[in-house]
């Protein structure tokens, strides 16, 4: 195995455990404080993970090209579907009587397997659809990333990673949030709204910050690998 493929196997590798771990986090919300508009926002913790899968993407889409960065995008997307596969026959499993922890307060195998379930447990059709969202932006992010390049003559790597990125995550994010805020906990549409509004300009905010690391994974892999 050479350098050039030791460097994307370390993407392949970093970039499917970002997007298994968002399936998994991803189900819990949670609050910052906003001082500007005096309360709480409330995000997915899946904007931990899954904004880190764009830098990887525009990385190799810069280093390795178009197609490399595309075929780590339907890898991302079976492991993804394995990992889910797994997670629902770990919990249709019967609990054993051992598992029991009292020192949580779990009194019986019951009260455990509620608790599993209502971390890993989603409608399947929730979990199909943000799966195609995932798909979807991800591959828009490479096609938009390729496109600026050729119209910027291979320059300009501040801007093609911005715009696709940005682009990208708003589809991701419009998708996504209203799929499992509506139809999985049945928010209220003022509530999704505020949600995807304050996750996309987070999510536009680390695609910005992120600019100078693209640079500097860009830099650094071409050194390697050359």
């Amino acid at each position: 195995m050479n350098n050039a493929e030791k460097v994307y196997s370390f993407f392949l590798v970093s970039f499917i455990t970002m997007i298994v771990l968002t399936n998994i986090i991803g189900v819990k919300l949670f609050e910052i404080y906003s001082s500007s508009l005096n309360s709480p926002i409330t995000l997915t913790t899946g904007i931990i993970t899954y904004p880190l899968t764009f830098l990887i993407t525009d990385i190799v889409c810069e280093v390795f090209g178009k197609k490399k960065a595309s075929l780590m995008v339907i890898f991302g997307f079976f492991a993804s579907v394995l990992s889910l596969i797994f997670i629902n026959l770990a919990v249709i499993l019967p609990g054993s009587e051992v598992w029991i922890n009292n020192s949580l307060g779990y009194k019986s195998v019951h009260d455990m397997q509620i608790a599993f379930e209502s971390v890993f447990t989603l409608p399947g059709f929730l979990i199909s659809a943000s799966m195609l969202a995932y798909l979807v932006s991800q591959l828009v992010d490479v096609r938009i990333f390729h496109y600026l390049k050729k119209l910027t003559g291979g320059e300009k790597l501040w801007l093609r990673n911005n715009i696709s990125t940005i682009c990208s995550q708003l589809i991701d994010t419009i998708i996504v949030n209203t799929i499992f805020l509506y139809f999985g906990l049945n928010l209220e549409w003022s509530i999704i709204i505020k949600i995807i509004i304050a996750s996309y300009l987070f999510k536009v905010l680390i695609a910005i910050i992120d600019t100078p690391l693209v640079y500097i994974g860009v830099n650094y892999t071409r050194r390697y690998i050359n």
